[in-house]
């Protein structure tokens, strides 16, 4: 039996219908997946512990293939009974007010209209896992803005997730390097891209700045419509202002 396959994933991210698509195509090549944080993807790369990764961006590409997939709505993640829970979307001028639960540089949008930076009291947080940053936005004491896949991979009873406009979208892709000759990554590369175990076609991926466009959206809220889908909380019909600043 051929040497595992090592395939890594961003949290949030569902890899699990190519992984089946692998099983039932390559029945006697094994996948190794694997969890990879978003700070380790680089270096797992690099250093060739990855065969391939699922990755969020921004990714240094030298030296890699990558493959843009699909594109995520960001949301403001709040403890239950937050103002901006009540709204099916908010601006992230609508967060002026409010403490970031993560490194400005993390939302350089609500950075650069935070009234806590502008008057220079800003302290950042300690450091945090996503899972304790939660927790922590949870109790009241700050916010925090998230993929929309990240925010449901942590949901709780406490917290809600909200849509939130004038933040870019983070964008997931899939990367391996350039000299990784193994032949199963074209062979990955067709599952992603849809194609059938007929098809002669090449990997179309060139290097990683070929400029290579999205083929999907991912499936992510419409837009007026809160994380879960509702609309206004208590059923008060569609949304008519946005929350004080």
């Amino acid at each position: 039996m051929a040497e595992p396959f090592r395939v890594g994933f961003a949290p949030g991210v569902s890899p699990g219908k190519w992984f089946t698509r692998w099983e039932q195509r390559l029945p006697d090549s094994p996948l190794a997946p694997r969890l990879v944080e978003p700070e380790d993807q680089q270096r797992l790369l690099a250093d060739g512990e990855m065969d391939m990764c699922f990755v969020r961006l921004p990714l240094e590409r030298d030296g890699l293939h990558l493959i843009p997939l699909y594109e995520e709505q960001p949301v403001v993640v709040a403890g239950k009974d937050h103002p901006v829970t009540a709204f099916d979307e908010v601006d992230v001028a609508d967060l002026a007010a409010e403490h970031l639960l993560q490194a400005a540089d993390a939302c350089p949008e609500w950075a650069a209209v935070a009234d806590e930076v502008r008057e220079g009291r800003r302290v950042e947080p300690p450091p945090m896992t996503v899972a304790q940053a939660v927790e922590v936005a949870a109790s009241g004491a700050g916010i925090l803005v998230l993929p929309m896949s990240v925010a449901r991979l942590h949901q709780r009873k406490d917290v809600r997730a909200v849509p939130v406009t004038g933040v870019a979208t983070t964008q997931v892709g899939l990367a391996w390097r350039v000299e990784n000759e193994d032949p199963r990554v074209e062979t990955f590369v067709g599952i992603v891209r849809g194609r059938t175990e007929r098809s002669s076609r090449q990997p179309d991926a060139g290097p990683a700045d070929s400029g290579a466009r999205p083929e999907a959206k991912h499936p992510g809220p419409g837009r007026g419509r809160a994380a879960g889908g509702g609309r206004r909380r208590g059923g008060a019909g569609p949304r008519k202002g946005r929350p004080g600043r």
